[in-house]
């Protein structure tokens, strides 16, 4: 049977940035050190959240790799290399294995889309050419695909395909393609607020936004599921459900950077077309983080 990459919470991790819009990998130093005392079980670089889309190949490796050298194995390294062209995903994918990544992060090919016979061709492609493990990333609200269960189920019989980050929201087809693909194949939820339902289904933990920010409340809701406690998960679940709604108020990351702005991890900066929180809602949040202190 495939081994696990990681179990329990994943921080996918923001890619701090100064108010040029340069990488600042102080503060990113400074959040990774925070995040693993608070137990987090696994990083996510180089994701959504981490504004993949505007960061260029070069920029993309600076950070995987200073990310990869800070944990320094602490925890598993989770770097996100997909793109829409299989080639590129294919290279990105080489060179961050070349750094030491433990795992890859392959969203589906976005805006050219591809069928699912395209998806099995590209995930496949990808696969062949790396000697460490993937986690596929279905988010049709970003990418205009979705990943079906059968295609799953093709896809996890290769054996560098670990699992999936699913944030479809589809909780039949979650169902679905963890009754075909069976234990041999991860299933991690990619929405903070369908973390235990998923892993009622099976799943194995989350990969998380609100990790960026509530690191140990994440851990320790993943942990209590798989400690067999699950009316404390899913007291905890529920409990937390306010602060997982607001970090969605905008565009992720936006939220979650104002949050760490408010917490004084980093600033607040993204990269355009992304802008940061407005004062308004900023304030919003804010007061909808304090209830959590």
């Amino acid at each position: 049977m495939k081994r696990s990459i990681f179990e329990g919470s994943a921080a996918a991790v923001v890619t701090p940035m100064d108010e040029y819009g340069n990488l600042d990998l102080d503060a990113m130093g400074r959040l990774l050190d925070w995040l693993l005392e608070e137990k987090t079980d696994a990083i996510v670089v180089n994701g959504t959240t981490g504004e993949s889309a505007t960061l260029d190949d070069n920029e993309k490796m600076e950070v995987i790799g200073f990310v990869i050298r800070h944990v320094n194995g602490r925890v598993p390294v989770i770097a996100g290399t997909g793109s829409n062209c299989t080639e590129h995903a294919v290279k990105l994918s080489r060179e961050a294995e070349k750094l030491g990544a433990d795992a890859l992060l392959q969203v589906t090919p976005y805006y050219n889309k591809a069928s699912q016979e395209g998806l099995v061709r590209h995930f496949t492609q990808v696969g062949d050419h790396v000697g460490i493990p993937m986690i596929l990333y279905n988010v049709p609200s970003r990418t205009g695909v979705t990943i079906q269960p059968e295609t799953y189920r093709i896809l996890s019989e290769h054996p560098n395909i670990r699992g999936a980050k699913e944030a479809g929201g589809n909780m039949s087809m979650i169902a679905k393609t963890a009754a075909l693909c069976g234990d041999g194949f991860d299933i991690y939820s990619g929405n903070d607020d369908q973390t235990i339902p998923i892993m009622a289904l099976g799943g194995k933990g989350v990969i998380s936004v609100l990790a960026n920010i509530m690191p140990r409340q994440t851990h320790d809701m993943c942990r209590l599921f798989l400690e067999g406690k699950l009316e404390e998960s899913r007291k905890m679940q529920l409990y937390l459900l306010d602060i997982m709604e607001a970090l969605f108020w905008d565009v992720n990351p936006i939220p979650v950077k104002a949050a760490l702005s408010i917490m004084g991890m980093c600033m607040d900066s993204c990269r355009l077309p992304l802008t940061p929180m407005k004062a308004g809602e900023k304030a919003k949040l804010e007061a909808v983080m304090k209830r959590y202190r």
